[in-house]
């Protein structure tokens, strides 16, 4: 072979060792592992989803020395869990992964892959990755919810994450927000929450909770989606059940943005996808701050399901 054709080989694209990443993310879930590799950009790529192994740590731990692959073992790996590690001991407590709850999750990991980990909430992730990458962008202090299954929040400044004691900042579904009040002639009873409390937010702020107070205002029961397309569609048992559940809402959140000083409050979760919910519960909530102002404040997330993954990679 010629020494031109040589050289020419070794310029080839297809010749070029890939560049090593500068760090690893995984969003861990109860169900799927997804997984990617950030290069110099910032950007995601070979991004691969696995099953958990939710009750077996050997295989949870080999499941993630096989994605992290042949990195060297200075790159990073940053997780993003459904659940929260604290700060103070590492120990981490997630409820659909047994396996994981108990352990000094970081430190272990590290022990085992070889390499250092970081682990964050995934709330506090989706916080970070709108905060940076998505609806709050520009915004100094950022306090993102979830309002799902569950009611969920995390609590971003300059950029970083807030950590608090025990690892749990930005939690503002569970503590007592709801207490026994009438609703017409009839009494509506602080509902019971997971967590062992009565009248968290939580159990009436979720999706499930819209479901709980529908069902006290109209009888049969029926989905929160079905919940929110019947409001769109005029019928006033419903619009009477969001409108409760807006006004059982806004004040904690509007008492939140007053002690945190966010300017944006992006918004992920199923109850997130109807945009005239978000809008609604945006207009009750400036309505309650002592701020007054006419921009947007409770906005949706623009990154999805992405955005626990985009947020690991950012740590």
């Amino acid at each position: 072979m010629s020494l031109t054709r040589s050289a020419a080989l070794a310029r080839s694209p297809a010749m070029t060792q890939p560049a090593s990443p500068r760090r690893l993310c995984a969003d861990i879930g109860g169900s799927f592992i997804k997984f990617a590799a950030v290069d110099e950009a910032g950007a995601l790529r070979d991004e691969r989803r696995v099953a958990t192994a939710t009750g077996d740590w050997p295989a949870f731990a080999a499941s993630l020395a096989e994605l992290c692959g042949a990195a060297p073992a200075s790159v990073p790996l940053c997780l993003s869990i459904a659940g929260v590690a604290d700060p103070e001991s590492g120990i981490a407590t997630v409820a659909n992964i047994p396996c994981v709850s108990g352990r000094r999750l970081g430190t272990e990991l590290s022990a085992a892959l070889g390499r250092p980990v970081r682990v964050a909430n995934d709330a506090d992730c989706f916080v970070l990755a709108e905060a940076q990458r998505g609806a709050a962008q520009g915004a100094r202090i950022v306090f993102g919810i979830i309002l799902g299954s569950g009611v969920g929040g995390g609590l971003v400044v300059d950029g970083r994450i807030v950590e608090g004691a025990g690892g749990v900042s930005g939690e503002w579904g569970h503590g007592p927000v709801m207490g026994r009040r009438l609703v017409g002639t009839r009494a509506l009873e602080p509902f019971a929450c997971g967590c062992g409390q009565a009248g968290c937010l939580d159990a009436v702020g979720s999706a499930r909770g819209l479901e709980r107070l529908d069902a006290f205002l109209n009888g049969a029961p029926r989905t929160s989606l079905a919940i929110v397309d019947a409001w769109n569609e005029g019928e006033r048992g419903a619009g009477e059940a969001v409108e409760l559940y807006l006004d059982l809402v806004s004040g904690p959140l509007a008492m939140v943005v007053n002690l945190t000083g966010a300017s944006a409050v992006p918004v992920a979760g199923g109850l997130s996808n109807s945009e005239r919910l978000v809008a609604a519960l945006d207009a009750a909530v400036r309505a309650r701050i002592l701020r007054r102002t006419a921009e947007p404040l409770v906005v949706r997330s623009v990154l999805g399901a992405d955005a626990g993954l985009i947020g690991a990679s950012l740590l």
